[in-house]
């Protein structure tokens, strides 16, 4: 799938950018599309007119290329060098794909907000984690197990594994539980453990929703098995998981701003009322029972 950065600002393909495809031009700077996994690309742009595109290839040079931020030709030529040896490909974290199209959560979340959260702001966690993690003894290990045990994390790289586990694995929850055409009400024992819980489905949401609106900046709201197999409502700031404190996640809707901001701006809690439409509670109910299993409940 390629990704192609568009926006309110005009952009053009530009000509003689070499064998690799179109490079684009948005807000005066160059930049060409992304591709995801096997080739999964940093994206680095600074306005002062230099943008760096480092393709994680498992053989392959990077290549780095100067812009002019204006808006004249392309680059004549191109140079090559590699800044650092590319990650291994088989340690390093991936993006997971979709299993619905960009356009398939509209009306509720557009296709340009899916192109951009998945395709760069996801991305953009998965290499920084990836980075942050080669070389040490935590290679090898699951995301999952990395962030839920951060007192194990090297001090001197936590606060990045903190931050971009938090928010591979974060994200990798977030997508593996909507889909088009779901919604609707949870049935069977997440069905009934929520409504147990919290007096009744409706209880839930508005409780969950709260949560979610009422968290201060970025951040998350979940759904979560606490380790005493209870359920609750909880918000983290930024991209902070509950899995740190203990808890399993059983769902958790994104309020960082770039999950909504391009059809809903600032009204956040419409994005909360919106986004119930898009939750595959198929896949909840699934994250349910593993909880309860691993709960012990």
């Amino acid at each position: 799938t390629q990704y192609i950065p568009r926006g309110p600002a005009p952009y053009r393909p530009l000509e003689g950018a070499g064998s690799q495809s179109w490079w684009y031009e948005l807000n005066q700077i160059r930049f060409p599309p992304l591709r995801m996994r096997g080739a999964s690309a940093i994206l680095s742009a600074q306005f002062k007119g230099t943008c760096t595109w480092a393709p994680r290839l498992p053989a392959g040079p990077q290549h780095s290329t100067h812009c002019d931020p204006s808006h004249g030709a392309p680059p004549q030529s191109h140079s090559l060098r590699r800044s650092r040896p590319p990650l291994d490909p088989t340690m390093a974290f991936e993006v997971p794909p979709l299993s619905f199209a960009h356009d398939a959560l509209e009306p509720y979340i557009n296709k340009r907000t899916m192109e951009l959260h998945h395709g760069l702001h996801h991305a953009a966690y998965a290499n920084k984690f990836s980075a942050a993690v080669e070389g040490t003894d935590l290679e090898g290990k699951s995301a999952e197990d990395i962030i839920k045990d951060l007192d194990s994390v090297p001090e001197n790289i936590r606060t990045a594994v903190r931050n971009n586990g938090g928010g591979h694995v974060n994200h990798s929850i977030f997508w593996s539980i909507m889909g088009p055409k779901k919604g609707g009400e949870p049935s069977g024992e997440l069905g009934d453990a929520i409504k147990s819980t919290f007096g009744s489905f409706d209880n839930f949401k508005e409780k969950f929703n709260g949560a979610g609106g009422g968290q201060f900046g970025s951040g998350w709201v979940w759904l979560v098995m606490t380790r005493e197999g209870k359920l609750d409502v909880v918000a983290t700031p930024n991209q902070d998981t509950p899995m740190s404190s203990g808890h399993h996640v059983i769902m958790g809707n994104d309020v960082w701003e770039h999950a909504y901001y391009l059809t809903y701006e600032n009204r956040r809690p419409e994005y909360l009322k919106a986004w119930w439409n898009v939750v595959d509670f198929d896949a909840v109910a699934a994250r349910f029972a593993s909880a309860k299993q691993g709960a012990g409940a």
